[in-house]
């Protein structure tokens, strides 16, 4: 993807729509769509890693309720030409379809490879990656269970189901991530070894994640940087390449 001259690339992640209630949400929400409104006036592109919502259920001809600013909006992006592109959390990675079919969004479930201006990325969410959070990973293999789903699906009503998956994504912390909130050091963080190992294989000018909830601009190596975009809970922050370099910036409007 070539970034012309005066365009920006613009990176977000980890809004968690809808916690802890929806209404506690919503001034985050219109945060968060006043800073789509600024960030389009120079956008080559929009990049969103995840946990947009903090539980998101499709079903074959229903949504969840709810999140129609943020939803318009990226509609109204996509409709003007600005490409958008979403990859699934841990929080919302029940996605079937419809941010592809409704918002001409395309959704990742795993990380994916994009080159800007001869500068490589490697971009995702971040959750399950690198050593360690073993009870996570089982609980991630069992939430993309087609069986599991399926059962999720077809046997609880959508009303109770909802109630469900908002309320263990609140308190169950293997979801939440709530012990997340602290920077354990380089050696302990797994993202970061899990992008020094990607490293051996390749380079890569610059890996991006989400899903610490912590903004984090790490050397991995002197040409090879980590990224962690932080959140729009506590930090309000945001990637942003402009053709030549990545920098983490705060919304403050």
């Amino acid at each position: 993807m070539h970034v012309p001259k005066g365009k920006k690339i613009y990176f977000a992640s980890d809004n968690h729509l809808g916690a802890p209630t929806k209404a506690a949400s919503l001034p985050r929400e219109k945060k968060f769509v006043a800073w789509l409104d600024e960030v389009k006036q120079d956008a080559a592109a929009i990049f969103l890693l995840g946990d947009l919502f903090d539980f998101w259920m499709e079903y074959r001809n229903v949504v969840p309720k709810g999140f129609t600013r943020t939803l318009g909006k990226l509609a109204e992006i996509t409709d003007s030409g600005i490409p958008v592109y979403f990859f699934v959390g841990n929080h919302d990675l029940w996605m079937n379809g419809y941010f592809e079919e409704e918002l001409n969004i395309p959704v990742y479930h795993k990380p994916q490879e994009f080159t800007f201006n001869n500068t490589s990325f490697f971009i995702g969410h971040g959750d399950g990656l690198g050593p360690g959070d073993k009870g996570y990973k089982r609980m991630k293999k069992l939430f993309t269970n087609p069986i599991s789903k399926w059962m999720f699906k077809r046997l609880l009503h959508p009303d109770f189901a909802m109630r469900l998956g908002n309320y263990l994504s609140v308190k169950n912390k293997l979801i939440s991530g709530d012990d997340d909130a602290k920077f354990l050091g380089e050696d302990n963080e797994w993202l970061v070894q899990y992008c020094k190992r990607k490293l051996e294989d390749k380079h890569r000018d610059y890996f991006v994640f989400g899903h610490r909830h912590l903004p984090l601009n790490i050397d991995l190596t002197q040409n090879s940087k980590y990224i962690n975009l932080g959140d729009w809970i506590q930090y309000y922050t945001y990637g942003v390449f402009d053709g030549e370099k990545m920098e983490l910036k705060t919304f403050k409007s």
